[in-house]
C-alpha cells in the first residue's frame, strides 16, 4: 500500500521511497499539480493515481493540456508536485523528447557521451560504452556524423542512446514519434520493444496517437481534460509483437478513441 502523502510547508508534497517487495517501480497516489496561487490558479492534475509496475511499458493518453507531459515531469523531478506523493523505487530515471535536442556541434557519439561525462566515465571508457548503445539502437557507422546528417528517425535514435547511457531503470518518453512519418514510426515501435525487452525498462509513454499507445502498451490509462485525472485504465492483452494495423489493436484503440472523443466534447475542447 502507498504511503500517505507527506506535505512539506507551504502545500509541496515530499515525494517518497518504498523498497518494500513487491511494490510498483512508480506509483503515484492523489497527486495535484497546481499553477499560480489565488484565483487565478490553474490545475493541471487533480487527484491522479496511478501504479506502474516494474519492467512494464504504460501509455498516457488524452486530449492537449491534460497534463500528460507535466506528469512526466513530476515524476521526472523537474517539477514539484502540490499535494499528494510520489514513491519511486526504480532510479534514476532518464527522459525523452518529441524532440531530440542533440548538440549540433558534436558528433553522434560525442551526444551520447555527454550522460557518460556527466556521470565522470573517463574518455576511453566513455568511448566503448558510447560505440555499445549506438550499436544497440543500430546505428554503428554513424559515430562520426552530426546530427544535421541524419533522418530524424536517425536523431531520436541517437537521442535513446543518449538515455540508456544515464543506465536508468525508468525511461519517460514524451511523444518521441510524434514528428516522425508512419514507417519510420513503425520501426521504431519495434525497435522501442526490443531495447525494454532486452533490458528490462520500465517505460511510461505519452502519445496522441491510440494506435501507437495500444501497439506499445501493457496498459493504457486515459485522463480526462483539465484538470487531468485517471479516467480509466486499458489492460492490453495482447500477444506481442503487435502490428499496427492488426485488428485486435485497432478494435481497442476505436474503443478508446470513442471514450476519448466522449470526454473531449463533454469539456468542448
Amino acid at each position: 500500500m502507498s504511503p500517505s502523502p507527506t506535505v512539506k510547508p507551504g502545500g509541496t508534497a515530499e515525494r517518497t521511497r518504498d523498497t518494500a517487495p513487491g511494490s510498483p517501480a512508480v506509483a503515484l497516489t492523489d497527486v495535484v499539480k497546481r499553477y499560480g496561487r489565488g484565483p487565478g490558479a490553474v490545475t493541471a492534475l487533480d487527484g491522479v493515481s496511478l501504479s506502474v509496475a516494474h519492467g512494464s511499458f504504460t501509455c498516457l493518453l488524452g486530449a492537449s493540456g491534460c497534463g500528460k507531459s507535466t506528469l512526466l515531469s513530476l515524476v521526472a523531478g523537474l517539477d514539484d508536485i502540490t499535494a499528494g506523493s510520489i514513491d519511486e523505487v526504480d532510479r534514476p530515471v532518464a527522459m525523452m523528447f518529441q524532440e531530440s535536442a542533440l548538440f549540433p556541434w558534436l558528433t553522434v557519439s560525442g551526444n551520447v557521451e555527454i550522460a557518460l561525462r556527466v556521470k565522470g566515465v573517463g574518455r576511453a571508457e566513455r568511448r566503448r560504452r558510447a560505440a555499445e548503445l549506438l550499436e544497440t539502437v543500430r546505428l554503428n557507422g554513424f559515430e562520426h556524423k552530426r546530427p544535421h546528417e541524419l533522418s530524424g528517425g536517425m536523431r531520436q535514435r541517437v537521442a535513446l542512446a543518449r538515455a540508456l547511457a544515464q543506465e536508468a531503470s525508468v525511461l519517460l518518453m514524451d511523444e518521441p514519434f510524434g514528428a516522425l512519418d508512419a514507417m519510420t514510426r513503425d520501426i521504431l515501435h519495434d525497435e522501442l520493444e526490443r531495447i525494454w525487452r532486452e533490458r528490462n525498462l520500465t517505460v511510461l509513454f505519452v502519445t496522441h496517437n491510440v494506435r501507437e499507445a495500444v501497439r506499445l502498451g501493457d496498459q493504457v490509462v486515459l485522463l480526462s481534460s483539465r484538470p487531468g485525472r485517471v479516467l480509466h485504465v486499458y489492460d492490453v492483452d495482447m500477444e506481442r509483437p503487435r502490428r499496427i494495423d492488426s485488428t485486435p489493436v485497432a478494435q481497442l484503440a476505436a474503443e478508446i478513441t470513442d471514450a476519448l472523443r466522449e470526454e473531449v466534447a463533454r469539456h468542448g475542447d
